[in-house]
């Protein structure tokens, strides 16, 4: 057996599908690429079938995605969601009719943390005669994530989100559903993608899956406990605070915990923290360098002073309990610091 042909393998175990179903890409942005525009292409073939649904909180790899295709005339509706960042299911059922060749709807939200009723939703798009596809990346490794559980015809996730190397991913495409060609030229990838296959990060990519697959309960577990504690750290020390999303542990990703802190920017509780060694987020790292709020919590009816408060704290493989002791004695005096300083009136 060749490395490429175990790495596919390893992938396959961890998501639960066949070797022959999964296509190594670039990464996630490339595969939910190539999901769009594979339906694209059925869309321009003619038939009944013209529209694709996704959401309003989609990671910005789908987001520009759909917009780019918007302005190119594709009829593309965004579906809402709730006050926790969870997609309407009512809106959902009367948005997906016979005119729908394809729903997106991510796995696990990468600021808010809340994961999305997908195998729900498939059943809807598949009652309908759509096809339903999950960009997985944030989940994979976090909770147990197989394809046949969801129902899904596609699927997107990378590497590096499991410790694996930058620059590889997956495109899951259930046998059957429909493929095209997305790079020409060349066998690779049955055809599918042509390409001199990068080996070592494909080797790097079957054996983060191996281990992912191997310690998902544990790695669940102790990301839920890091996240616990500094919730209820946050909740106890510093008055007026929103956790945004939900404390329900089967309807979050446990290494992620978003906090709007009214009265306090989080660009600047992002600087005093880093000032600390302290490393967060004030939205997707995809959107660094942008100065808007979150869309995502907005989304979710958040109002704009208190997205623009907003902060993603994120827990991974490598953090410790006292981690979240030392962000919870340099975190207070900063939300203080930084509301003594504030204009605006409480």
């Amino acid at each position: 057996m060749s490395g490429i042909d175990w790495a596919r393998g390893e992938v396959a175990a961890l998501i639960g599908s066949g070797k022959e179903e999964v296509i190594f890409t670039s990464g996630a942005s490339e595969s939910n690429n190539t999901v769009f525009s594979i339906f694209r292409d059925l869309i321009d073939e003619g038939g009944d079938r013209k529209r694709i649904i996704t959401t309003t909180i989609e990671h910005p790899a789908t987001r520009e995605t759909v917009k780019y295709l918007q302005k190119k005339g594709y009829s593309i509706d965004l579906c809402p969601v709730d006050r926790i960042g969870r997609v309407d299911m009512e809106a959902m059922e009367k948005l997906i009719d016979s005119d729908v060749c394809l729903v997106s709807v991510m796995l696990g939200n990468n600021e808010s943390g809340t994961i999305q009723p997908v195998k729900e939703i498939a059943a809807m798009a598949h009652a309908k005669g759509a096809y339903m596809h999950t960009d997985a990346t944030q989940a994979i490794g976090k909770i147990p994530v197989y394809v046949d559980d969801l129902g899904v015809d596609y699927l997107s996730l990378s590497a590096h989100k499991f410790y694996g190397p930058k620059g590889i991913g997956v495109l899951y495409a259930r046998k059957g559903a429909p493929l095209a060609p997305f790079v020409h030229g060349g066998h690779q990838e049955g055809g599918m993608r042509a390409g001199t296959y990068n080996n070592q990060a494909i080797y790097g990519l079957g054996k983060a899956a191996e281990l992912a697959r191997l310690s998902v309960q544990e790695e669940h577990d102790k990301l839920w406990a890091m996240r616990e504690a500094l919730r209820r750290g946050i909740e106890e020390r510093i008055p007026d605070v929103v956790v945004n999303g939900t404390n329900d542990e089967a309807l979050c990703l446990p290494g992620t915990l978003n906090v709007s802190f009214p009265r306090a920017e989080g660009e600047s509780i992002l600087l005093y923290l880093d000032l600390e060694g302290i490393e967060v987020s004030t939205g997707s790292a995809c959107a660094t360098g942008s100065l808007e709020p979150s869309y995502v919590l907005l989304a979710a009816g958040l109002p704009v002073e208190l997205a623009h408060g907003s902060v993603r704290f994120s827990f991974g493989r490598y953090n410790t309990m006292e981690d979240v002791d030392y962000v919870l004695e340099k975190l207070p005096p900063i939300i203080d610091r930084i509301r003594a300083m504030s204009t605006r009136k409480a």
